[in-house]
């Protein structure tokens, strides 16, 4: 199975923990990206990052000496969310990180769709940001079809642990012989099922775990998942929904 995931907006420079062993997919669609930020100013940079004036600032001033060669870290080393907190991948035994290796994908505004050990250096560009790339009227527009095509194998199931707004980058390509399953943590609020948002990143994190360390392969073993006291509900679930109540 594949599993794919949000990146963080925190990220950092690790050259201890892990080596790079491989280089992103769409290192070229990444320097064409680069080469666009690198024409706006910094007004239009700051309202496309959507932050702080010290926020924009910091970025401003690296986005200037950004060299996609030098610094890297590995993908799974190189975010430091809530989601990557608690997934605690430095942690990982080499049987762990054998299966990220294999099953996890993380997908990203910047590199498209990123393996674990894909070397990157800190960014900011989120999915959703309005960046416009010749022809392309945004990021989902530039990617196209490229992640879904880089991430779909027939017959695998496609286990979606990340946000809306990057599960969309794959969802829109779905043909019906796909079998991509949401996985909803969540709490019952008045008879309905509703995320909090935080708690989802935790468990999140703690799925990409579980699963790495159980050796998950089919639904069924996922459905075993109850770290943080999330618990599966099996009526609230489908084939293509698996709920985990909190």
């Amino acid at each position: 199975m594949k599993i794919i995931i949000a990146p963080a907006k925190k990220m950092q420079v690790d050259g201890d923990s892990f080596a790079p062993e491989s280089t992103p997919a769409y290192l070229a669609e990444t320097n064409q990206l680069l080469a666009a930020m690198h024409q706006l100013n910094y007004a239009e940079l700051k309202t496309l990052w959507h932050c702080s004036d010290k926020l924009a600032q910091t970025n401003y001033q690296s986005l200037q000496q950004l060299d996609l060669e030098q610094g890297i870290t590995p993908a799974l080393m190189a975010f430091v969310g809530i989601q990557y907190q608690y997934m605690a991948p430095d942690l990982f035994t080499t049987p762990a990180l054998d299966y990220v290796k294999t099953n996890l994908r993380i997908l990203s505004g910047f590199y498209g769709i990123l393996r674990p050990f894909d070397g990157i250096v800190p960014y900011r560009l989120e999915m959703q940001a309005p960046l416009q790339v010749n022809q392309h009227r945004n990021l989902y527009d530039f990617w196209s079809d490229k992640l879904y095509a880089a991430l779909a194998t027939p017959g695998e199931p496609i286990i979606n642990l990340a946000s809306q707004e990057y599960a969309k980058a794959i969802r829109r390509y779905l043909t019906p012989t796909d079998h991509f399953v949401d996985v909803i943590f969540g709490h019952l609020v008045d008879g309905k099922v509703k995320t909090r948002a935080t708690l989802a990143k935790m468990a999140r994190g703690e799925m990409v775990r579980f699963m790495a360390e159980n050796n998950v392969q089919t639904l069924a073993e996922l459905t075993q998942f109850n770290h943080l006291d999330y618990h599966y509900d099996a009526q609230r679930s489908t084939d293509h929904q698996l709920v985990f109540l909190h």
